[in-house]
């Protein structure tokens, strides 16, 4: 059996530089960049942001960035890969942290600069970062087991920050006056393992609405059903488990509020034009790039 090495899916790198400073590599990896000391502006995508001493930023392997410098900057990176997500790091609750780090992945409209807005959030992974880095150069007994746990800690950590928590809507008697199409989408993405609280009367009664009336608004502000929404939005998770989990597709069915294992294929293969077996057998026989 092939044994999991973590440097084939987390490296940690520390490093000044002044100037300007530009990853040009082909990343197929994402990035948690702690600036450990410095100031500039940080360039990813078309936004441009200010970064001071203490920042924290989350890049994924799609994004474009650099950093303009004023005078020098200390980084700190910690790289990896989603084979850390996988069975294979042996993590307590590997299907509770899945949760956690698809809504990161999939989070749409991810705004740039620092991630963490929270004091107290700041203040523990600053120091999950410190405990990570003296794990990773000690390399005592079981380093690699605690590492593992405390990256899932510090997405955690990045992942409540990102998805903003959902304030309940007031029942005032006016209309959904304090509904967002956003808030809406969050608590989809938030709350899509949950069969009962993906039940459209729940979501309704969430915020205060009708079922007629909350599918109807839903509708207006994106053009697709609340339904379909929902269904494509667990197929695509699907995949996700397919390609980087050794999760079998009866566990991914149950994971995802699918009634067995035939309903999740009959729909997969309605909206892929295969089974999701043939589907994951396609995946790994892709190149790769």
């Amino acid at each position: 059996m092939q044994q999991f090495s973590l440097q084939d899916t987390f490296l940690i790198k520390q490093f000044e530089r002044t100037g300007k400073h530009q990853d040009t590599d082909l990343r197929s990896y994402f990035q948690i960049i702690f600036i450990e000391e410095g100031k500039g502006r940080h360039f990813v995508n078309e936004f441009i942001v200010t970064y001071t001493t203490g920042d924290v930023f989350l890049i994924a392997p799609e994004d474009k960035y650099w950093f303009e410098i004023d005078g020098t900057t200390s980084f700190c990176y910690f790289q990896f890969t989603e084979s850390l997500f996988s069975s294979k790091m042996n993590l307590p609750d590997r299907s509770y942290w899945l949760h956690r780090i698809e809504g990161i992945i999939h989070s749409p409209n991810q705004m740039p600069g620092d991630i963490i807005t929270n004091p107290y959030d700041k203040a523990l992974i600053w120091h999950m970062h410190n405990v990570i880095i003296q794990e990773y150069e000690m390399g005592k007994e079981f380093y690699k087991h605690n590492i593992s746990n405390m990256v899932s800690t510090t997405l955690s950590i990045i992942a409540r920050n990102i998805l903003r928590d959902i304030k309940p809507v007031k029942k005032t008697g006016n209309k959904d006056q304090h509904t967002t199409i956003e808030s809406l989408l969050n608590y989809i993405r938030q709350h899509v393992y949950d069969t009962d609280l993906m039940k459209i009367s729940a979501i309704a009664d969430k915020f205060n609405m009708t079922s007629s009336g909350i599918s109807a608004y839903f509708k207006k502000k994106t053009g697709d059903s609340l339904h379909h929404y929902i269904l494509m939005y667990k197929i695509q998770l699907v995949k996700y488990r397919l390609i980087n989990t050794d999760f079998t597709v009866s566990e991914i069915a149950y994971q995802l509020g699918f009634t067995d294992e035939s309903h999740l294929t009959r729909i997969f293969k309605k909206y892929n034009g295969l089974t999701p077996k043939q589907f994951k057998k396609q995946e790994e026989a892709r190149p790769l790039a």
